[in-house]
């Protein structure tokens, strides 16, 4: 009997020891699905083209997170996560009934001349500010509650600074862009303070009345004509330029070519110059050494005669001299000597004594 009991105890025993171990295994687990639970609970996703604004009701502090990911979300009211979608948005201007805030009714534009136009469908891009997502929530509370702050100032900003303009300026595209710049101004300037931007606004051409569209059909086709003949003189303008450019390139070709020529020649006779200067220089010094020489030469010839002629006149100068002072004897004799051969025929011509005409024969060698 007591053998039975002690086993029984012991089983016993066994059981509660069992039963607390798995007790202690439930508690961990069950702990540790709480963690997970939490801490799911304490984490929100910010996707690509989100930002989340993180509002700390302890601390009252508001963050804006633009990184994509996980971010912490204390539970129990500690933490308020708010998702923003900062995705371009689109806002429509089309058709004749309100559809929703994306989709409203077509513009309808008064000019400043008085007339009416209609744009069949503007577009609108725009999105919520990343880093200002705190004004995003703070102004229009969260998901797409910004989406309301288009609808009231589009319409009203286009109407006035479309309406600046006259019909005639409207269906210019260089003044209906200076239009839609205007209009993009003006609502970034009221709009950015709520966190939003407008980044682009996109306007079909503006219709008229069928009058008018035909007319602003006739002066579009005037200007693509005026287009054309301005193309046509540009073209030619560029024509007429390359043309002369062809000719003065040419003539520079025939000018430099003369030139070269003219050079070349100048060249030529330059040189030819030169040479015929420096022959006729050797034949001047050639020359002029010739008449220096002939001319020392004559006078010394000259020099030699003279002394001859001179020595030759004291000579006979002497012999004059000599038979001058001689007896009259020796000069009859020397007359003699000179006239010997010599016959002499007097023939008078009146019982002059003296005759008047004497002509004389050599008949010898002798001189007479």
């Amino acid at each position: 009997m007591s053998d039975a009991s002690d086993r029984a105890k012991a089983a016993a025993d066994e059981f509660m020891s069992g039963l607390k171990k798995g007790s202690d295994r439930l508690w961990v687990v069950g702990a540790g699905l709480c963690i997970v639970f939490v801490a799911f609970k304490s984490c929100s996703e910010v996707e690509p083209g989100q930002v989340a604004v993180r509002v700390n009701n302890a601390t009252g502090q508001v963050e804006t997170l633009t990184r994509p990911g996980l971010i912490l979300d204390l539970p129990f009211g500690i933490h308020d996560v708010f998702v923003i979608d900062t995705s371009s948005q689109t806002f429509h201007m089309h058709g004749q009934a309100y559809v929703d805030e994306l989709n409203v009714p077509e513009l309808t534009v008064r000019a400043s001349d008085g007339s009416n136009f209609v744009f069949n469908d503007t577009t609108i891009l725009y999105r919520a500010i990343p880093e200002r997502g705190a004004d995003v929530i703070r102004d229009a509370g969260h998901a797409h509650g910004f989406r309301m702050w288009m609808l009231p100032y589009a319409r009203a900003i286009l109407r006035d600074e479309f309406g600046r303009e006259s019909t005639i300026s409207v269906s210019n595209p260089a003044h209906f862009g200076e239009a839609t710049n205007r209009a993009k101004a003006r609502l970034n300037e009221l709009l950015n303070p709520h966190g939003v931007e407008v980044t682009s606004i996109v306007t079909p051409r503006p219709r008229f009345n069928d009058e008018y569209e035909g007319l602003v059909e006739s002066r579009n086709e005037t200007e693509k004509q005026l287009d054309v003949i301005s193309s046509e003189l540009q073209r030619a303008e560029t024509e007429r330029a390359r043309r002369l450019a062809e000719v003065d390139r040419d003539q520079n070709k025939i000018i430099q070519e003369k030139r070269a020529a003219l050079e070349a020649a100048l060249a030529t006779a330059v040189t030819e110059q030169t040479q015929t200067r420096r022959q006729s220089d050797s034949y001047k010094i050639e020359k002029v050494a010739v008449g220096q020489a002939a001319l020392s030469g004559a006078q010394r010839t000259a020099a030699e005669r003279k002394g001859q002629l001179d020595a030759q006149y004291l000579t006979r100068k002497a012999e004059i001299d000599a038979f001058r002072n001689q007896p009259v004897e020796r000069v009859m004799e020397r007359l003699g000597e000179r006239l010997d051969g010599v016959t002499i025929e007097i023939q008078p011509w009146s019982s002059d004594a003296t005759p008047t005409r004497l002509q004389y024969q050599n008949v010898g060698g002798g001189g007479q």
